[in-house]
């Protein structure tokens, strides 16, 4: 009996111990950046990072005794910290954290790319195509209608014409195709998850992403003859869309034979060789016009797929991922512009609503279609409310192909992905955990050994 009574009695004491370790942190760097104005600036940034590790990791335990992801914890630790709250990391700290966003995306994508057994996909596929077709059609039609019928709530959108309001849909419904893969792969993480579900999820997420890259290049080229006066269109613009896919496509199959011929020759030294590409490679890419995020996640896929080493490169991948997806998502939390999304909450609320209810409606009806699992058939909707990083990515490139729309369209994504953020990872949570599928009993520790990842 004394023992039955030990185990909650150390639970309950082991919360109090870590909820006054985050309240003696938050209470120093408090301090520390009213006394010392010159806290700010290059030290200001190594502490944030400092800080948001430790108090993203112990918000996340707390909040962890109340069923809520880590990932929400992560956010609120960020949320509370940032400079709309109180003010313990500036503006320019958060700006500086932006650096960490390119070496965690590169990360999430090869770690998705890897995700991807091509056997399990083989076995999915019907399902996979069927979910692909109507998750994209319905979202581009509904999407398209719902942020027309918006506009009188939309700022920068009433001044538009018919033409630009449609062109400007287009790119928002292609935007809400997009999905999280680093909000998937931290709670299945988090939880060790196996199942239907948790394959489903899985598969589509990842793949998806690769669909969305396609389609918003595509978009980009006829939302230019819409919205800009005289564009129009030509073979060279898709002669461009071409050269960037099939570029990615190469580049990530002969990084991804790189990357498993030095597995095969050496054991260690992984960390180094990510923090390069994540940052060195990603730049390149990107100079030559190149999609990082699809070349990283063919790169994983052909580890995974074309040789042994798939396991050892995903683990390594994990333990890395571990600490900076902490800090990602805890900066994600730092630059949540609250009251921009105070301002913007109404017609955010509408856009992402409807996005989660169409989502809803197209995945159930693709599961029936497809003859899935029963828990399929209920569930799959749930882990694709989520966004993060990537849509994020993806609005800052309409941001600098469409001036016009500019920091008004931005700034509506910002606070739109700010709700999907906080709602759809407890949402997955808690269908894996009604579907059975989560193992509550093999989760991670504090500093997690195996990725915690919008």
């Amino acid at each position: 009996m004394s023992r039955g009574g030990a185990s909650p009695r150390r639970g309950v004491v082991a919360r109090l111990t870590q909820g006054l370790a985050l309240a003696v942190i938050f209470a120093i760097l408090f301090v520390a950046t009213r006394a010392t104005p010159a806290f700010h600036g290059t030290s200001g940034t190594v502490a944030a990072v400092g800080f948001l590790l430790l108090a993203g990791t112990l918000a996340s335990e707390l909040l962890d005794a109340l069923g809520v992801p880590h990932l929400t914890g992560y956010l609120l630790a960020g949320i509370l910290a940032g400079p709309h709250a109180l003010r313990l990391i500036d503006h320019a700290s958060v700006e500086e954290l932006t650096s960490v966003d390119t070496l965690a995306l590169a990360l999430i994508a090869m770690a998705g790319g890897a995700e991807l057994d091509l056997e399990s996909v083989k076995k999915g596929l019907k399902s996979l195509a069927f979910s692909t077709m109507l998750q994209t059609a319905v979202l581009a039609v509904g999407m398209v209608a719902a942020f027309m019928a918006a506009r009188p709530l939309i700022p920068f959108a009433r001044p538009l014409g018919f033409g630009a309001l449609l062109g400007a849909g287009l790119l928002w419904s292609v935007l809400a195709m997009s999905r999280s893969p680093s909000a998937t792969l931290g709670i299945l993480a988090q939880t060790r998850a196996q199942g239907p579900l948790t394959r489903w999820t899985l598969t589509f997420v990842m793949s998806s992403d690769v669909v969305v890259v396609v389609l918003l290049a595509a978009a980009l080229t006829v939302a230019r003859v819409l919205i800009e006066p005289g564009a129009t269109l030509s073979a060279k613009a898709f002669q461009a869309l071409g050269h960037e896919i099939v570029g990615s496509v190469s580049l990530g199959t002969t990084l991804g034979l790189l990357l498993a011929a030095y597995l095969r020759l050496f054991a260690k030294g992984l960390p180094i060789v990510f923090v390069a590409l994540g940052f060195g490679f990603t730049e390149v890419l990107r100079y030559l016009h190149f999609d990082p995020l699809l070349t990283f996640l063919v790169a994983g896929f052909v580890v995974q797929n074309l040789s042994r080493q798939g396991k050892t490169f995903l683990h390594a991948i994990e333990r890395m991922g571990g600490v900076v997806y902490v800090v990602f998502f805890a900066s994600a939390g730092a630059h949540l512009d609250l009251p921009l999304l105070a301002e913007l909450w109404p017609v955010a609320l509408l856009l992402a609503g409807s996005r989660a209810a169409l989502s809803y409606g197209a995945a159930r009806l693709s599961a029936r279609v497809a003859r899935d699992d029963a828990v399929v058939r209920r569930w799959s909707f749930a882990g694709l409310v989520s966004q993060a990083g990537l849509t994020l990515g993806l609005s800052a490139t309409i941001e600098h192909e469409f001036p016009m729309l500019g920091a008004g369209f931005r700034a509506l994504v910002l606070a739109t992905v700010a709700l999907n953020e906080m709602v759809g990872p407890i949402i997955f949570k808690l269908a894996l955990d009604k579907a059975g599928e989560s193992r509550p009993e093999e989760r991670t520790s504090v500093v997690p050994e195996v990725a915690e990842a919008e």
